[in-house]
C-alpha cells in the first residue's frame, strides 16, 4: 500500500521502520530536511520537506493516490488538519491522527466524521492504561491481553534465586504447578524460540503465554510478588502522568506525583484535586526520600528525558521499591537497557505502533487479517491473534500434522470461554480464535502465512 506519514518523530520514525520492513511504500513529510535525511538513510522511504497541513505538500506527497495517511506530528491541531485537507484531496483515504490533548478526546471522537478521521490514537493514554495494568499484577514486566482479555503473554525476568533458574523448560509446569507455555526468550539481547530442552538462566527473559486466571497462581507458586499496590510515586507530570494519576485515584490508590515545573504542578493540582502534587527535582535522592519513597508499593518514572528516568528507576531498585516501571522513548539499543535493573520498561511509540499496524493489516486483508497485535521480546518477536472461518486451512488437524515457518509457534487456542494451551493434538476449528508468536523477520499479516 501507499501510506503518507506526517510528522518524523519518534512516532513516525518507528512507523517508518516497521511499514517498510512488511513492503509497504512510505513517503514521510516533516518540516526538518535534517530528521528526513536521517530516516532517508535508515529505512527504504520516500521524504517530502513542508508542512503536512498545507494542501500543496500533499499532493507532492502523492495523497491522490495514496491509501492511508497516518498524521502523527506534534501538534494536535496540524494533524487534525492534516487529516481533513487530506481526505478533501482523496476521499478514498484513510486517515489515522494522533490526539494527545485530554481536552480534545471526547471531541475528536464525536466529531470523527467532520474531521475525516478513521482513527486516532493517543500513545500516552495508552502507556497510562499499561501501567495500571501492570500495578495490578506487580510480579509482571510486561502483559498483553488477547481473546478478549481471558488470554495473556506476560514478561518475567529470572532474577537470582529464582525457583525457575536452570531448570529445562519440560520441567516447568512442575514448579509452576500450572499449565503456562514459554513462547520466546531473550538472552544476551537475542530472541529465542525455546525447545523443552532448552535450561533457563539467571538474567533471562521470559515471555510467558498463560490464561488470564492462572497468572495468580504463576505467581504465587514462583514466589513472586502478589500484593495489591496501595501507594505509588509518579515522577513525572506530563501527560502520561496525568493519566495513569488519574486512573489510579479513581481506583483508591494513595498517589505522589512529582512534577520539576511549577506551572505544571499548579495545573495538576486543579486537575487532579485528590492527588498529592509535589513541586521539586526528582533527580535529587533527598527529595524522594524526603517524601516517603521508601514506603511505595511502586516508583513509576515518566519524565522527558530517558536518561533521568533510567537513573530514578535504578535508585528505586537500590532503594528495594517492590515495582519499578520506567519509560524510555527510545528503544535502539535493547542491549544496554536489558543489562539495567529499570524493572518494566514502557515505550508509549511501540504500543501505539502496534495499533496502527493492526489497522494496517486490516486495511491490507479485509478478510483474515490479525484482530490483535503486540510486539514482545523488545520487537525481535511478534504475537498475533487471528480469527478462524470455515475457509481457513487445516482446520479439525491435530496441530503435530501441521508444517509451520521456521520461527512460528502456535501459542494459545480460544474456544467460546475456554482458552486452551495448546499441544501436539489439539486443533483449532471455525469460530477459534488463535494466538500466533512469529520471531525474526517474519511477518504474519493473514493466518495462512504461519504454513511453511
Amino acid at each position: 500500500m501507499k501510506i503518507l506519514i506526517a510528522g518524523s518523530g519518534k512516532l513516525g520514525e518507528t512507523l517508518a521502520r516497521q511499514l517498510s520492513l512488511e513492503k509497504h511504500e512510505i513517503t514521510l513529510v516533516d518540516m526538518d530536511p535534517s530528521v528526513l535525511e536521517l530516516s532517508v538513510n535508515r529505512y527504504d522511504v520516500m521524504a517530502v520537506q513542508g508542512n503536512c497541513a498545507a494542501m500543496d505538500v500533499l499532493q507532492e506527497a502523492g495523497v491522490e493516490n495514496a491509501n492511508l495517511l497516518i498524521a502523527v506530528t506534534g501538534s494536535d491541531e496540524a494533524n487534525l488538519l492534516c487529516c481533513t485537507t487530506a481526505h478533501w484531496i482523496n476521499p478514498k483515504l484513510h486517515t489515522i491522527a494522533r490526539i494527545r490533548n485530554p481536552e480534545y478526546n471526547e471531541q475528536a471522537y464525536l466529531m470523527r466524521d467532520a474531521f475525516a478521521i478513521s482513527m486516532t490514537v493517543n500513545p500516552d493514554q495508552q502507556a497510562a492504561i499499561e501501567i495500571e495494568r501492570l500495578l495490578k499484577y506487580p510480579g509482571f514486566l510486561r502483559r498483553d491481553t488477547f481473546a478478549k482479555g481471558r488470554m495473556e503473554i506476560v514478561e518475567l525476568r529470572l532474577e537470582e534465586g529464582s525457583k525457575l533458574c536452570n531448570l529445562p523448560l519440560s520441567s516447568l509446569n512442575s514448579v509452576t504447578k500450572c499449565k503456562v507455555l514459554v513462547c520466546a526468550v531473550l538472552r544476551d539481547g537475542n530472541a529465542i524460540t525455546p525447545s523443552g530442552n532448552f535450561v533457563l538462566e539467571e538474567g533471562d527473559r521470559l515471555f510467558v503465554t498463560a490464561p488470564t486466571d492462572t497468572l495468580s497462581v504463576l505467581l504465587k507458586n514462583l514466589g513472586a510478588i502478589t500484593h495489591r499496590v496501595s501507594r505509588v510515586m509518579i515522577v513525572g507530570g506530563g501527560k502520561i502522568g496525568y493519566y495513569l494519576a488519574d486512573a489510579l485515584q479513581k481506583s483508591h490508590i494513595d498517589v505522589q506525583l512529582v512534577e520539576r515545573n511549577e506551572e505544571k504542578c499548579t495545573a495538576l493540582a486543579s486537575l487532579l484535586p485528590g492527588i498529592n502534587v509535589i513541586h521539586g527535582d526528582a533527580s535529587e535522592q533527598a527529595l524522594l526520600e524526603s517524601e516517603g519513597l521508601a514506603s511505595s508499593s511502586a516508583l513509576v518514572a515518566l519524565t522527558g528525558l530517558d536518561e533521568l528516568n533510567m537513573v530514578i528507576a535504578l535508585y528505586g531498585k537500590r532503594a528495594n521499591i517492590p515495582q519499578v516501571i520506567t519509560k524510555v522513548s527510545r528503544l535502539e539499543d535493547t542491549s544496554v537497557i536489558d543489562s539495567l535493573s529499570l524493572g518494566s520498561v514502557i515505550n508509549p511509540g511501540n504500543l501505539c505502533c502496534n495499533t496502527i499496524v493492526r489497522y494496517v493489516r486490516a486495511m491490507q486483508n479485509q478478510v483474515g487479517a490479525a484482530i490483535t497485535v503486540h510486539s514482545i521480546a523488545d520487537g525481535k518477536a511478534e504475537a498475533s491473534e487471528f480469527l478462524i472461518d470455515e475457509n481457513t486451512p487445516h482446520c479439525g488437524e491435530p496441530l503435530k500434522s501441521l508444517k509451520l515457518r521456521d520461527n512460528v509457534l502456535i501459542v494459545g487456542i480460544n474456544r467460546g470461554n475456554k482458552t486452551e494451551i495448546p499441544n501436539g493434538d489439539s486443533v483449532f476449528h471455525a469460530g477459534d480464535t488463535v494466538v500466533v508468536v512469529s520471531g525474526g523477520n517474519s511477518v504474519i499479516g493473514h493466518f495462512s502465512d504461519i504454513f511453511a
